[in-house]
């Protein structure tokens, strides 16, 4: 069953961690309702060399991909009558954490997230900070207890990775299982 999957990039460091995430979704046929923050499109940019995901994606994938405006609050997204099936924050970085605990974002990153939580759909957020104070963690907790699934960009090593693209595909990996959907991106732990 194909999927409608928003993914949300803010402006921490981890972009590759979206941009391989949103290739292998649009590459098995899945809907990636895409939403950057300003600082978000910089770092990606920046991290990856590519000019916002429009030389990044190939381009027989590029119509199961629709690019919203952050400033875009009148967005289909920012409604719970509009149907998706999860979103995804990766990376997501502390400011955006914080604005989602709390509940109070003035951007459509933040409201998806909120429309997420309230109708009962998955939210996933991949903070990416090292290290962590108290209020980092009070944050991820009190999203967590909201009904958020918090998957840090914490590669494993069991799965011996041999490359970057490895630990890479180890995490991508962990976003798409948050969210119940099959993939092989890494040799699993029998």
């Amino acid at each position: 069953m194909k999927k409608k999957i928003v993914v949300g990039i803010t402006g921490a460091s981890g972009s590759i961690y979206s941009l391989e995430l949103i290739k292998w979704l649009t590459k098995n046929g899945h809907t990636v309702e895409l939403i950057a923050s300003d600082t978000g499109k910089k770092v990606f940019e920046y991290e990856t060399g590519f000019n916002f995901l429009l030389d990044a994606i190939d381009t027989d994938n590029t119509g199961l991909l629709k690019i919203h405006s952050n400033d875009d609050l009148f967005s289909p997204l920012s409604s719970g009558s509009y149907r998706f099936d999860a979103v995804i924050i990766a990376p997501c970085s502390m400011g955006t954490l914080g604005r989602l605990a709390a509940s109070c974002g003035s951007k459509l990153i933040e409201r998806v997230c909120d429309v997420s939580l309230k109708e009962r759909r998955r939210l996933v957020i991949m903070p990416r900070e090292t290290p962590l104070n108290k209020i980092h963690l009070k944050n991820m907790l009190s999203i967590a207890e909201a009904g958020a699934i918090v998957v840090p960009a914490m590669p494993a090593f069991y799965h011996k990775p041999e490359s970057l693209k490895n630990m890479i595909d180890f995490m991508v990996s962990k976003l798409l299982d948050a969210i119940d959907m099959d993939n092989d991106l890494y040799k699993r732990w029998k």
